[in-house]
């Protein structure tokens, strides 16, 4: 739990305040599903058969967050899922109604997290270490956990954690 609690601990510090946490409940899972979107128009093939390149991310993204955290490795699988599922939906419109969806998206994920940190006063966290960038997914399903009343033993190591760096 010490790595878990240590992730979610370095993230946590860039989002104390609810208004930022909430601009991301929107702004991560849009830009997730815009990223989607454009590796949802293309398939490789793996082993002779043709895989869309969103299915392969998903996947690759979901081992790694299983291999942290097997609850929350598997809320996020689901919810992966669904965004891929969500992409292909956009990208079978076709290729350039798909594109300009995943612009969109893209560009209204990212002005609600610059939002969000306007509102707090910070930075954003993947301004000190880019790999922050896929550790929000998992900082809001451990946060809905957390709200949920589950793993109250993580969230005190996190709360606590973070309290110290203050």
């Amino acid at each position: 739990m010490g790595g878990l609690t240590n992730v979610l601990a370095s993230y946590a510090r860039f989002h104390r305040d609810p208004r930022n946490r909430l601009t991301h409940c929107f702004g991560v899972p849009a830009i997730v599903y815009s990223i989607l979107i454009p590796a949802a128009l293309y398939a490789v093939p793996v082993l002779g058969v043709r895989i869309g390149l969103d299915r392969i991310l998903v996947a690759i993204a979901s081992l790694a967050y299983l291999v942290l955290d097997l609850r929350f490795g598997l809320t996020l699988a689901v919810a992966l899922a669904l965004l891929a599922a969500a992409a292909e939906a956009t990208a079978a419109v076709g290729p350039s109604a798909a594109w300009s969806v995943a612009g969109i998206v893209f560009v209204l994920g990212w002005a609600l997290q610059l939002l969000g940190h306007r509102l707090e006063g910070n930075r954003p966290a993947l301004l000190t270490n880019l790999g922050q960038i896929f550790v929000a997914p998992l900082f809001l399903v451990a946060e809905l956990g957390f709200a949920l009343g589950l793993r109250r033993t993580l969230h005190a190591a996190v709360q606590e954690r973070v309290s110290r760096t203050r």
